[in-house]
Parts: structure tokens; C-alpha cells; sequence
């Protein structure tokens, strides 16, 4: 368990996501898990928290998730990116990948699923909300999250940190191909005179 990882209220659970990074889908049912990239996931409401993530309907990742009715993100930071990368090209079928790259992960606190925390800035578990037609027609999914977590490094008192100081726990953002850019250069806006 990394010492710098501290829960999340889950009011700022949607913070974590909200700035559109990719995320490392964590899933298991039985003895079976697995671990892929995703590249789209937003907040979708605040009270209770939920979110929607793409997870095609053909992964080995989106069985896991039907079977178990969970599945976690976690945020790769940019430490990652080459295990992000590899995760994302691979499939779950061929083999756990937690094994094959050495991705050490443990057990959430609410649901049971797999948990990256070295290298990665923040995570949050979720229960699928069923929504037959949805799953059916698309592969989106829709969750409340019931537990989350950020390292206080970089996410403390409910707002994203990104500094020099922890250029490794940064989010990465794909743009494709293997190319990805991380969070960082923040600009802090000033109110304008009202006209």
C-alpha cells in the first residue's frame, strides 16, 4: 500500500477525472483479472458520483466487468506511460498482464478490485450501474463510484497539484499511436472587471 495515497471525499471523486486523462481500466471475476487502457472516461454526475468510460464490448476487460458488476481506473502517471502503452496493445486473453510487466496491484477496499497505486496519482472504484439497452447497443459504461483514492502529492484538498516536484505523478493524455503529453504548464485564471 503506498504511504502517500489518502481516500478522496467522494464530492471531489469527479475532480480526478475531469480533466480527461487516460485511465487504467482494472477489472476481475473469479481468479481471472485483467488491466487495459482507456483513453475516454468523464464524470457524468456529482451526488453520487458517476462516471462513463468506453470499454469496447469484444475485451476480455468488458466480460470481467458484466461478470463481476465492478472495475476500477486508475490514473497512470507519467512513470507509466511505456506500461500504459502495453496494456493498451495487448489483450487479457493472451495471459494476465499484471504478471507478464510486473504491475503490482491490490485488492480495493469496497469491491475487491485490482488497485495500482505505484505510479499512478489516484484511483476510483466502481459498481457498473446495469443499463441493458446501453450495454447492448454501445460500449459505454456507466458506474457510481464508491471508493477513491489520490496520491497527496499531487491531489490533496480536493484539487490537482501539478508541479516539478512530481513531474512522475502527472497524468498522461493519449493522443495516439503511442504518443501521449502529460498534465502540467497550469495557468491560473483572473477574474475579469465585470462590464
Amino acid at each position: 500500500m503506498n504511504p502517500h495515497f489518502r481516500p478522496v471525499a467522494l464530492e471531489h471523486a469527479s475532480r480526478l477525472v475531469n480533466h480527461g486523462p487516460t485511465v487504467l481500466v482494472t477489472s476481475a471475476h473469479g481468479a481471472q483479472r485483467n488491466v487495459m487502457a482507456a483513453a475516454w472516461s468523464m464524470p457524468v454526475e456529482f451526488t453520487p458520483p458517476r462516471i462513463a468510460v468506453v470499454i469496447d464490448k469484444q475485451t476480455f476487460t468488458r466480460e470481467l466487468v458484466a461478470a463481476s458488476g465492478a472495475f476500477a481506473l486508475c490514473l497512470p502517471g507519467t512513470a507509466l506511460v511505456d506500461v500504459t502503452y502495453a496494456v493498451g496493445s495487448t489483450s487479457g486473453r493472451d495471459g494476465d498482464k499484471f504478471e507478464r510487466l510486473g504491475i503490482v496491484a491490490r485488492p480495493g477496499p469496497k469491491l475487491g478490485m485490482p488497485l495500482i497505486e505505484t505510479g499512478c496519482a489516484a484511483w476510483l472504484e466502481c459498481r457498473l450501474i446495469p443499463e441493458p439497452h446501453t450495454e447492448a447497443a454501445y460500449d459505454t459504461c456507466f458506474a457510481e463510484v464508491v471508493a477513491a483514492a489520490a496520491d497527496e502529492r499531487v491531489f490533496s484538498n480536493g484539487r490537482w497539484r501539478f508541479s516539478d516536484d512530481n513531474l512522475e505523478l502527472q497524468t498522461i493524455h493519449h493522443l495516439g499511436a503511442g504518443h501521449f503529453v502529460r498534465a502540467g504548464g497550469v495557468l491560473q485564471a483572473k477574474a475579469l472587471p465585470a462590464g
